[in-house]
């Protein structure tokens, strides 16, 4: 069956006026490709199953297991999910928490994901003095103290590099090399790498080595095997990719997921320092 459903045309978290309002999402049943949109709530993005990739303020984010990205409202975004991806959306009014101005990924404690889900049982326009306000609010107050982590990737808002960022994240395996985006990018080599390193302050390997790094954390998260993932973003061997993981975040594969689960199960919840 062919889908056609985008999701943001199911649901506008902007028709109410409660503080928070969750919403969760099965993309079983809704197009993979979320287009580029808005909206006056800020939207914190949870995976409950799979993974999924956003677009917003000239970033690409991956949203890890513990972990949700933050997006203040009016902010323009869009997202790539897995296939089997099933998510929490925590839309909050501008307002209503003292959260960062910025995009960002929060640490997410087991207490806010909990209620987070919670409240996607309860309607949109639940009542402003019952169970589900107190739960809004308690959720706010705990997601505010929720400390900052890195998984993101600057992209610019620079056309030839927005370009080659939309062609990479579509066809990671591309192994083309500088010298031949340039050529497609109507640059010249030497203007190209002048331009990575203005506009996102690492080189051209480097930058591509981040984005390889970002789409491997989503397909992993998703479930696919560490021998597919390598497969999809052109690695010659397991081993080069497993190198490649190891070196950018000190850990393998299954060391770095194995500890990102055992943080979801036992830390207490964490505080600003």
């Amino acid at each position: 069956m062919l889908l056609s459903r985008s999701a943001v045309s199911v649901f506008d978290p902007d028709l109410t006026d409660r503080p928070a309002v969750a919403w969760q999402l099965d993309f079983a049943d809704y197009e993979a490709e979320v287009p580029m949109h808005l909206h006056r709530k800020g939207q914190l993005i949870l995976t409950l199953h799979g993974a999924v990739t956003c677009t917003a303020d000239n970033e690409i984010w991956i949203v890890p297991p513990n972990c949700g990205v933050w997006i203040p409202g009016g902010v323009p975004h869009s997202a790539r999910a897995t296939v089997n991806a099933r998510l929490n959306y925590l839309f909050v009014e501008p307002g209503a928490a003292k959260l960062p101005e910025d995009c960002c990924t929060l640490s997410i404690s087991p207490m806010i994901r909990e209620m987070v889900d919670r409240l996607a049982r309860e309607p949109a326009d639940y009542p402003s003095d019952g169970h589900a306000a107190r739960l809004a609010r308690v959720a706010l107050d705990e997601l505010a103290e929720m400390p900052r982590e890195r998984f993101n990737l600057h992209v610019s808002s620079n056309p030839k590099i927005r370009t080659i960022a939309d062609a990479l994240t579509v066809k990671p395996s591309d192994r083309g090399t500088s010298a031949e985006w340039a050529k497609r990018v109507a640059m010249s080599e030497r203007s190209l790498a002048r331009l990575m390193i203005a506009e996102t302050g690492l080189t051209f390997g480097r930058w591509r080595q981040q984005l390889h790094l970002i789409v491997a954390l989503r397909e992993l998260a998703s479930g696919a095997t560490v021998q597919t993932v390598a497969a999809e973003l052109g690695y010659e061997s397991v081993n080069a990719f497993i190198t490649m993981f190891k070196k950018a975040l000190g850990s393998t594969p299954a060391q770095y997921f194995a500890q990102r689960r055992a943080t979801l199960l036992t830390a207490p919840n964490p505080r600003k320092e």
